[in-house]
């Protein structure tokens, strides 16, 4: 093909694929149904930032209030009150998209973990941890404020970049 030949089939491949959509991150964990389906209410999380690619993601819905704000699923579930975990390896491209079934339109607490060293229990000094605000979370406890997000009837988007422990400043970004 001749260098005109060239030009023209590249241009044509340019013009084929520009109003093409942009290909979606695959969805992880096992709601990721609703979210593909579009069977809301549902929470689709974008997670950017992770500090390494082993261990797994957490993804955990909760009632929006203080007293119910990251307490544990024994205590949230005995008093009868939604609580909601999604688990998922990391996945090796560097960041995720996760999706979490709500029991109901609304306003609840999300939290994501990144549980570095597999033993299942927030270790402050390895695991990570991210909310829908995405304010640097420090050295204070993390704020109901900073986790809350409102929920409609089909599915919620929103990306959370992860922080980990950071020397005497606390938890902040990466990077």
């Amino acid at each position: 093909m001749g260098r005109n030949g060239l030009s023209l089939a590249l241009a044509a491949a340019i013009v084929a694929t520009a109003g093409a959509p942009a290909a979606r991150a695959q969805v992880l964990g096992s709601d990721a149904a609703a979210c593909n389906t579009g069977q809301g209410p549902a929470v689709r999380v974008a997670i950017t930032g992770l500090k390494d690619m082993r261990g797994e993601l957490k993804l955990e819905l909760y009632p929006a209030n203080e007293d119910d704000f990251l307490a544990g699923e024994d205590e949230l579930t005995a008093q009868g009150k939604p609580f909601r975990r999604v688990t998922v390896p990391v996945p090796a491209g560097g960041g995720a998209t996760m999706c979490i079934r709500v029991p109901r339109p609304g306003r609840w607490a999300l939290f994501v973990g990144h549980d570095r060293d597999g033993k299942r229990k927030f270790n402050f000094w390895s695991d990570g941890a991210g909310f829908p605000s995405n304010r640097r979370i420090g050295r204070a406890k993390p704020k109901l404020a900073d986790a809350l997000i409102d929920v409609g009837p089909g599915i919620t988007t929103t990306s959370v970049r992860m922080q980990y422990l950071r020397g005497l400043g606390g938890f902040g970004p990466i990077g």
